[in-house]
């Protein structure tokens, strides 16, 4: 029985591929999106595989720029790090795949969309959530979720009818990437004892095979984003870009963590982050040199909500659009040079500067020309310890003894002091 057009959120990957078939054999016309972020694979073979299968019509979009400007600059410029760890490689983009699919779905009169999502996974409820906070009549199909094959099963499924995958199962990893990073699963990977072979990685080098020489680099920003590198000024998708092949080389940007996902468990991640590793890091140096200590400490707490919120498909809710009113403007005073260290894996900070710095050297220093007033520092004492002295005073233990709560022998001080 025909049930008309369906818009699939297509990968080019195990699970969408088959569910091109799947779906057709519901009875629907299969229209394929692949949004272009900045993934590592040929999206026109991607295309290409997709009518083979028997989709109807594919499309390919080049959203790069709209990606970094619309959804990953302003999760940079809130140091947007799910669980303080995860700078939210998938996540970003999926408001971004929501967008277009129900863009698409109206362009194609589509009765409905459907992701390659499993049951298990956060990417379900943020790709459902977005794109009916967009259309709210639209329904979402999960084949995924709904047909219960294991990885294998889908494996031989993809032999039987002749869907060319790139998957073996002597290569079981699944994965997701873009421009803002790569996550990685499956396989070894879902032992957290196991440590992850070399071969899950693409973007970053092993770091004991990194060079022997140091790197450094300098990037500059300008109100919380980055502008330049190496004082060459650049569009935020090359800068990425090509800080993720310098970083990389030197094997930055890994991440191991076990994570708790929105679904309700724990589980193993892995990603490869070397763009964003090393900018979040140089930002949050540079804005501890510019922003106020208040404005620090709240901005912190706020951080954390702004990477849940996108973590859990919240991303076009008024809460998020409100915190980007407040970090934009936070933002304004973030601008100078950082210069980073990579070596082996890691990167330092080891250089700033800003023409909006709140270091003042010579209140700083402890040399000549220190120019901060010593003799103040008795009057804000007194001051700032009153209220635990006063409150001492009124609440000590008993009349007479000290309220530090120090049992002294006074017998035994007194002898003390006569020897």
């Amino acid at each position: 029985m025909y049930k008309g057009k369906v818009v699939l959120a297509y990968s080019g990957g195990l699970d969408t591929s088959v569910a091109i078939k799947w779906l057709m054999d519901q009875g629907y016309d299969v229209v394929t999106f692949t949004a272009d972020v900045g993934q590592t694979v040929d999206l026109e073979a991607c295309k290409e595989r997709a009518l083979l299968i028997g989709a109807c019509n594919a499309y390919v979009m080049d959203l790069k720029e709209e990606f970094v400007h619309d959804f990953v600059w302003p999760a940079l410029k809130a140091n947007a790090m799910y669980q303080g760890t995860y700078p939210l490689t998938s996540a970003l983009s999926r408001p971004l795949i929501s967008k277009y699919l129900a863009k698409i779905a109206e362009i194609e009169g589509a009765v409905a969309v459907a992701h390659g999502c499993t049951g298990k996974g956060q990417d379900q409820v943020r790709i459902e959530v977005c794109t009916r906070a967009l259309k709210p009549d639209l329904k979402v199909l999960a084949p995924v979720r709904d047909w219960h094959f294991s990885r294998d099963d889908e494996i031989d499924y993809a032999k039987e009818h002749g869907i060319p995958i790139p998957v073996t199962k002597k290569s079981p990893y699944s994965i997701d990437d873009n421009l803002w990073g790569r996550a990685i699963e499956c396989g070894p990977l879902e032992d957290p004892w196991t440590e992850p072979p070399s071969d899950a990685f693409t973007l970053t080098v092993d770091p004991w095979k990194a060079p022997e020489d140091v790197k450094y680099i300098e990037i500059t920003f300008k109100e919380g984003l980055p502008v330049a590198l190496d004082g060459e000024e650049m569009d935020g998708v090359t800068l990425i870009a090509k800080l993720n092949d310098i970083a990389g080389k030197y094997g930055v940007g890994r991440i191991d963590m076990i994570e708790d996902r929105l679904v309700g468990f724990k589980s193993r991640e892995v990603y490869e982050c070397p763009a964003p590793v090393v900018l979040l890091q140089a930002k949050k140096a540079l804005e501890k040199m510019t922003l106020a200590k208040d404005l620090l400490a709240v901005k912190a707490d706020l951080e954390l909500k702004y990477a849940e919120l996108a973590y859990v498909g919240y991303w076009f809710s008024p809460l998020r659009e409100a915190l980007d009113a407040f970090f934009n403007d936070a933002q304004k005073v973030v601008n100078g040079v950082v210069r980073v260290r990579l070596y082996k894996g890691q990167s330092v900070v080891v250089g700033l500067k800003s023409p909006n710095s709140l270091y003042v050297n010579d209140l700083a220093t402890y040399s000549a020309g220190d120019s901060f007033d010593h003799s103040s520092a008795v009057g804000f004492i007194n001051i700032w310890g009153l209220p635990i002295v006063t409150w001492k005073q009124v609440h000590g233990s008993k009349k007479g003894e000290c309220t530090c709560g120090a049992n002294v022998d006074k017998e035994a001080v007194g002898s003390s002091q006569k020897g």
